[in-house]
């Protein structure tokens, strides 16, 4: 989609105004309500400025523009893939226009048609386990054959496995990144942003050349949130920035979806307090898509993502495994174990287990965690 000079020249009001110091979200909305445009904001007096905003807001709104000064946004927006999707656009997400305090406008890169397709947000730790991680893909996986669209900030642990889960399934993901566009962060996620930008959408609220700053992320996570009908944690601590996710999509009025696992891991115990405050355990991928009451585009028969703790649904595959491994494997359940713990549940010596462990985290069975714990892998 080629865009004019006209039309770079009326972006660039929009985000000049958004780069005035003191304006905001809700005083930008404020000042669109007051004078219907961004044009028309920079054309009012500064008598007719100062009835809606403070006399030093007023004051540098009335200064006037300066296009040169966004000459480097305008050749961004040139570029293929780059657009600046603004309250006036047809674009514009119509779920962002629910919440008390929508972006103005968003930076994107790439198909803006999902802005407005029905979505799910799936968020957790950075610091995932390897079952935290697949249960993320396996679920992204799934509720894209349903028609979602998943959106995800783009962080390293569950946020990447959300987009690399709708990735694998030819499905739509949106990232919504806490700085400018013009910078990848984390870098690790080079490749998978610009995998995104070819086959979904990233967006970000932030002017170009915004790098990571704490505060940034939580106003990224009410985007998050915004976009989509509900909120699946997948794991998370009681501190994790997926908690004020979360939180936000309760005010929002959005769904607030949680997978509980092990009592000791410490990465699950924000998922069980957002269960005990009102979250919808999930288990499996029918406990979201009957609260959505949203219906599969595939065969009812379509493979059924699952939680870590559940048998019902997954077993390892343990047929490949010799008798003592698969000994071993049965004795460590699902919750993490130290190796002396596993040697009592096993009966077989220190240097039996060491030496299957080893083995069986080649072969993608066991997994290694911090403090010298082993768990077992879906």
């Amino acid at each position: 989609m080629s865009i004019n000079r006209e039309e770079i020249a009326e972006k660039s009001l929009w985000v000049g105004l958004g780069s005035i110091s003191g304006i905001g979200p809700q005083t930008y909305c404020s000042l669109l309500k007051a004078f219907g445009s961004p044009v028309n904001v920079y054309s009012a007096s500064l008598s007719q400025l100062k009835e809606v905003v403070s006399a030093n807001i007023a004051s540098l709104i009335n200064k006037g523009f300066d296009q040169n000064s966004f000459d480097d946004f305008a050749q961004w927006l040139l570029s293929p893939n780059n657009h600046l999707v603004t309250l006036a656009d047809s674009e514009y997400p119509q779920s962002l226009l629910e919440i008390s305090d929508p972006p103005p406008y968003l930076y994107a890169k790439g198909n803006l048609a999902l802005l407005n397709q029905p979505s799910i947000a799936i968020v957790g730790s950075r610091n995932a386990s390897v079952q935290g991680e697949k249960n993320a893909e396996a679920f992204a996986y799934d509720l894209c054959h349903h028609g979602l669209c998943i959106v995800s900030g783009l962080a390293l642990g569950i946020d990447g496995a959300a987009h690399r889960g709708a990735l694998k399934a030819n499905g739509a993901t949106i990232a919504v990144v806490g700085t400018g566009l013009d910078i990848v962060y984390p870098a690790k996620h080079r490749e998978l942003a610009h995998q995104i930008v070819e086959h979904g959408l990233i967006v970000s609220e932030f002017a170009l050349g915004t790098p990571s700053k704490p505060q940034n992320f939580p106003k990224r996570n009410r985007i998050i949130s915004g976009l989509s009908l509900g909120c699946l944690v997948v794991e998370a601590n009681i501190q994790s920035g997926s908690q004020i996710t979360a939180r936000m999509a309760a005010e929002q009025g959005r769904e607030i979806f949680a997978i509980p696992g092990s009592i000791h891991s410490p990465m699950s115990k924000g998922c069980h307090q957002l269960i005990k405050q009102g979250a919808k355990l999930v288990d499996c991928l029918q406990d979201i898509t009957e609260e959505l009451k949203i219906q599969s585009r595939v065969d009812a028969t379509a493979s059924t993502a699952t939680a870590s703790h559940t048998h019902k649904h997954q077993k390892t595959d343990n047929t490949s495994a010799s008798p003592t491994e698969r000994l071993l494997l049965d004795a460590m359940g699902f919750d993490p174990a130290p190796l002396e713990r596993l040697v009592t549940l096993s009966g077989l010596t220190v240097a039996e287990v060491s030496s299957m462990l080893m083995l069986l985290e080649l072969e993608g069975k066991v997994t290694s965690l911090s403090g010298g714990q082993y768990q077992k892998i879906m």
